[in-house]
């Protein structure tokens, strides 16, 4: 499920998870919610990969041409710019995950990481690594029960290990083909500023993950905030 496409494939047989047990309906439950609930970074990897052929699945390599350790890494992926997803191939669950530099975020855990290096982890079927770069700014929607919903109405944006002088333009795609929401982000020193153009209801700010929320106004509003 965290992919750009997500389908459950059956030829002669009828694969759904209810059709294996109640572990295989909490598993898809669970990734399913997570990716409608990235559909506001997912639905504009899409439009950017229809319009310059940058693939919304990255090998390391491609988002990290400098760094020698990301150049034969074949074992995991970055979905868009901002998420590392590295799949469990292992019965006993453990993973081999490399890291490039700077603190990356754990989307699932809050867990705080500094590579580059590789770490090894051990995950059950709830759980993998997935990892957000540092200096990002990652757009979450409100709901998680549907993908085609307003994905601007209720965004949170994560401020995930801003560097001191970030600036960063995160764009929204408007629902049904609307006008975009854009967020315009500024840390200088300690301070950060947010700020929204074309919003299309309120939203909201958090420090990392699991951090302080900061609410907002409603629409074209700024959040001043001090890290």
């Amino acid at each position: 499920l965290l992919s750009s496409h997500s389908r459950l494939h059956g030829s002669d047989s009828y694969r759904v998870p209810w059709a294996f047990d109640e572990e295989a309906v909490d598993v898809t439950r669970l990734f399913t919610r997570l990716k409608l609930s990235l559909m506001p970074y997912l639905a504009r990897l899409g439009q950017d990969a229809h319009a310059s052929g940058v693939p919304v699945m990255r090998p390391m390599v491609l988002e990290f041409p400098d760094d020698p350790g990301a150049a034969t890494v074949d074992t995991q992926y970055m979905l868009g710019e901002t998420l590392l997803v590295a799949p469990v191939f292992t019965a006993e669950g453990d993973v081999d995950v490399y890291l490039p530099e700077g603190t990356w975020t754990s989307l699932l855990t809050g867990d705080r990481v500094t590579g580059p290096r590789w770490v090894r982890e051990r995950h059950g079927y709830l759980s993998l690594p997935l990892y957000v770069r540092p200096d990002s700014v990652l757009p979450v929607g409100a709901r998680s029960d549907r993908p085609d919903y307003d994905w601007a109405d209720g965004v949170t944006l994560h401020l995930v290990e801003l560097a001191d002088g970030h600036r960063s333009v995160t764009t929204v795609p408007g629902a049904a083909g609307g006008e975009p929401s854009v967020f315009v982000v500024r840390r200088d020193g300690a301070a950060v500023r947010v700020e929204a153009r074309g919003a299309t209801g309120p939203w909201r700010v958090q420090v990392g993950v699991g951090g302080t929320v900061v609410e907002a106004a409603a629409r074209d509003e700024v959040v001043e905030l001090t890290l």
